[in-house]
């Protein structure tokens, strides 16, 4: 079983690597491993997000 973040963790994650990014708190030999830490949370919340719409979805059709 994989040990993945549940969503709000990686959302705090996110907000925190924005936090630094925009205090110019990322020194520049690790910009590039933040932004792609960022880019990785961004399309797994997104994920996240469609599956729990697609479940919404699946139990709204079969209440009807």
């Amino acid at each position: 079983m994989k040990n993945e973040q549940n969503y709000e963790d990686m959302l705090k994650e996110l907000e925190n690597i924005v936090h630094k990014l925009e205090s110019d708190d990322v020194d520049i030999d690790s910009l590039t491993v933040q932004l792609t830490r960022a880019k990785k949370l961004i399309n797994d919340c997104k994920t996240r997000l469609k599956k729990v719409e697609e479940d919404v979805k699946k139990l709204s059709v079969t209440e009807d």
